[in-house]
Parts: structure tokens; sequence; C-alpha cells
């Protein structure tokens, strides 16, 4: 499913229009973008918990040349899907 799709599913169950399930899309997409950023978690209860793990600075290797590069420390957004959720998708 593309974000297409996904907006026009969220407007036939939610009897919106497809462009306000597109806004409400892009409002949610925003919303946990900013708060992710800020250093926040958003919990949505048997959803899950979008948030924002460390990584530690490491060497690794260039597949290509075998050479040995140094890797930054990074940050990178999770996502921890809740037990309804998983529940749901067995």
């Amino acid at each position: 499913m593309n974000k297409s799709e996904l907006i026009d599913a969220i407007a036939d169950s939610a009897e919106l229009s497809k462009a306000d399930a597109g806004r409400a899309l892009e409002a949610f997409t925003n919303s946990v973008s900013k708060a992710l950023k800020k250093g926040d978690t958003v919990s949505l209860i048997g959803f899950g918990t979008f948030s924002v793990k460390k990584r530690a600075a490491r060497t690794g290797r260039n597949p290509a040349t075998g050479e040995t590069i140094k890797i930054k420390a990074s940050k990178t957004p999770s996502f921890k899907a809740g037990k309804a959720f998983k529940d749901a998708i067995k």
C-alpha cells in the first residue's frame, strides 16, 4: 500500500473526502516527526510506539574495497508494535 492508497482507505473508513484524509495523514506524520525531533516518544495504545534510538560510533568495512571506515554516531527513528497490533496481523 502506498501513500495514495492509504489516503483512499482512510477516506473510505472515516467517511472523509480524499483531500481531508490527505491533510489528516500529513498532520499525523508531521506531528510524529516533530515529537521525535524534540526527543519525545509517541505512544498509541494498542498500535505501537514511535521513538528515537541512538547508534554509537563504530568502525565498518567498505564492501567494495575492504577498507576500514569510521561510522559516526547517529539517531534513527524506531517503531515498536503494540500487542493488539501484533495480534491483529497474525
